[in-house]
Parts: C-alpha cells; sequence; structure tokens
C-alpha cells in the first residue's frame, strides 16, 4: 500500500498473520503440518510444525522483505537453514535466485508468500526421508544442541 506522499508502506502485523494463514491454508492440510503459531514479540512471525520439521515465515518490515526458515530435529541437534537454502541442497531447484522475498507492499507480499509455500511443498518430501540432515548440511545449516 502506497501513504499519501508516495511512501511504499510494508503490510503490518495483522495483514501479515492473515496472508499467511491464506496461503498455507491447502498446504498445511495436505502435507500434513499443526499451526499456524503466531508471535509477534521481535517481530511478525508465523510457524508450521509437522514431524520433526518446522517452517517458520518472517516479515521484516525494515527491510520490506517476508522469509522462511527450516528447521529440523535431528537425534542429537536441531539443524536450521534458510528454505531457498534448502532447496537447492535437496535437488528440487537449480539454483539459488528463484525465491521472491518482497514484501514492500501487499500485492509482493502475497507473491512472496504463495512461491514460498511452492518450495515448502517440494523440500517437505525430501525432509521427510531418509537423508535429511545431510541435505540439512548441505544447504549450510546452523546446528544448535535439542530443546530439552
Amino acid at each position: 500500500m502506497e501513504s499519501p506522499w508516495g511512501v511504499i508502506m510494508v503490510p503490518g502485523a495483522k495483514e501479515f498473520f492473515a496472508e499467511v494463514r491464506a496461503a498455507y491454508v491447502e498446504l498445511a492440510d495436505e502435507l500434513p503440518l499443526v499451526g499456524p503459531v503466531e508471535s509477534d514479540l521481535v517481530g511478525p512471525s508465523t510457524s508450521y510444525a509437522g514431524g520433526q520439521i518446522e517452517y517458520s515465515i518472517f516479515l521484516d518490515r525494515r527491510e520490506g522483505v517476508v522469509f522462511c526458515t527450516v528447521e529440523l530435529d535431528s537425534v542429537s541437534s536441531r539443524l536450521r537453514a534458510g528454505l531457498e537454502e534448502v532447496a537447492v541442497a535437496s535437488g528440487v531447484v537449480e539454483r539459488r535466485g528463484r525465491i521472491s522475498e518482497s514484501a514492500r507492499n501487499m500485492k509482493q507480499m502475497k507473491k512472496s508468500l504463495l512461491g514460498q509455500v511452492e518450495y515448502v511443498r517440494l523440500v517437505h518430501s525430501v525432509l521427510s526421508g531418509e537423508g535429511a540432515e545431510q541435505v540439512m548440511r548441505d544447504a549450510g545449516a546452523k546446528e544448535s544442541p535439542k530443546r530439552a
């Protein structure tokens, strides 16, 4: 949305939560994923989880971007990487730069969320099978001790 002064206005938390729910509703049923779990403590974020996999979607209002991270619980640790890195490492897409993260207005945010949903659909089956831990490591995942 544009202000009367011609400045592009990044959508707020309320719009973000509504658009994420709309974008993920069918996918959450299909995979199945539990969620959304919404938070606005640091910035607007939403997460969906299924099995050992969690997808977290964030809105960075300062930068005007929306992005998704993937977390995988392994036997001893939790691995976290960006969705696009996981998609490339898993072989479901050939190269980086194909996923939109722009959220400088509602139209861009909707387009970015819908594209990211398709990436989640592509990587989920790979991450649900054997070798998921290696895919996450190949994606440059950050590793942290497993939560108790």
